[in-house]
């Protein structure tokens, strides 16, 4: 018995000097990181400068950075390529406020970010970064799949600006849901058949991914949720929980078009979830019946007269075409407060 807690005492001290480490190495990294961003953000400001006293002029630009890059190359080795010199100067002409840098973000990151021309769109995404904490790869896959511009096209130019401004906030049920989600991930190709099982099976292959797509707050419970009545059984395709908005989150997945019946079913299982399993200080679930199709109208009457929380959304396997989303997006920031 000594052994045994021994042994266990000797576990629990091999695992806190690993917390210890491993803390240890992010302030390290996180520090190198500050310097890295600082140092290339110096080094734009003093290419900046040194042209025309501040002024650009691109064809003069041009040379001089072809000039820096060879000189810093011979002298500090690799690092310093022409593209690499641009984007520390174009960086610093971005960001000419080195308070308005994050240190939360890598030089990776704000490459990423500097390729984006928009500057309400840019804004957006720099925020989620620091709010969300988004590695470079999710970073990636949220401007790929034009996320600024789906959450913009609900809204008027007012809340255009906010959204560039705060990022997204979550107040209520309707700032959580998107229509359509965008479910690329899954490499599945439009034409391709496949099933509701074969369909939930890949989400749960690709549950990080499909947690980034519903965005902030959501957090995994269970797949195929038993809810039983007497004799009958019904099963919930996915729960989550909502930790902002304290509620859980049921999905019914449908791979064809979404009808009344499935409208209703939900309804049953919001139902159930209200009396059965919140909690106290947990608020009314919320519903998502995801389809691949639905008739906005057949939607609308199914809907019609439902207190619960219940929403139908469509899903998309491909990317949305994003030139679409930002001719929408530029017409509503151009409509007049008037």
């Amino acid at each position: 018995m000594t052994e045994l807690i021994k042994k266990k005492a000797y576990e629990q001290l091999i695992a806190d000097i690993g917390v210890l480490l491993e803390e240890a190495r992010k302030k390290v990294y996180a520090h190198i990181n500050q310097d890295l961003v600082k140092t290339y953000w110096e080094l734009g400001r003093r290419i900046v400068e040194y042209e025309q006293k501040g002024e650009e002029r691109a064809e003069y630009g041009s040379e001089l950075l072809e000039r820096i890059s060879q000189d810093l190359r011979q002298r500090y080795g690799k690092g310093f390529g022409r593209r690499n010199v641009l984007d520390m100067r174009r960086f610093y002409l971005t960001y000419k406020k080195w308070q308005t840098v994050s240190a939360e973000l890598s030089w990776s990151h704000y490459i990423e970010l500097l390729s984006i021309d928009n500057e309400l769109e840019r804004n957006f995404y720099e925020k989620e970064c620091q709010n969300e904490r988004w590695s470079l790869r999710e970073l990636k896959r949220q401007i790929d799949s034009a996320l600024f511009h789906r959450l913009a096209v609900s809204k008027n130019k007012e809340g255009v600006l906010k959204l560039s401004k705060e990022g997204q906030i979550i107040r209520t049920e309707e700032d959580v849901i998107r229509d359509p989600y965008v479910l690329e991930f899954l490499q599945i190709a439009p034409a391709e058949k496949y099933t509701e099982k074969e369909f939930e099976q890949r989400i749960i292959d690709n549950l990080q991914l499909f947690l980034l797509e519903l965005g902030k707050g959501f957090t995994f419970v269970k797949r195929q949720y038993r809810i039983s009545l007497g004799t009958k059984h019904y099963y919930v395709d996915l729960v989550f929980y909502h930790r902002i908005l304290k509620c859980f989150v049921l999905l019914d997945l449908k791979i064809g078009e979404v009808t009344h019946q499935d409208v209703g079913q939900m309804n049953l299982y919001l139902n159930y979830f209200a009396k059965e399993e919140n909690s106290e200080g947990d608020t009314p679930p919320i519903g998502i019946v995801l389809s691949a199709r639905k008739n906005e109208i057949d939607v609308e009457y199914a809907l019609g007269g439902i207190s619960n929380k219940l929403f139908v959304s469509k899903y998309r396997l491909y990317l949305p075409d994003k030139k679409e989303l930002e001719e929408k997006v530029r017409k509503i920031i151009n409509i007049s407060k008037e």
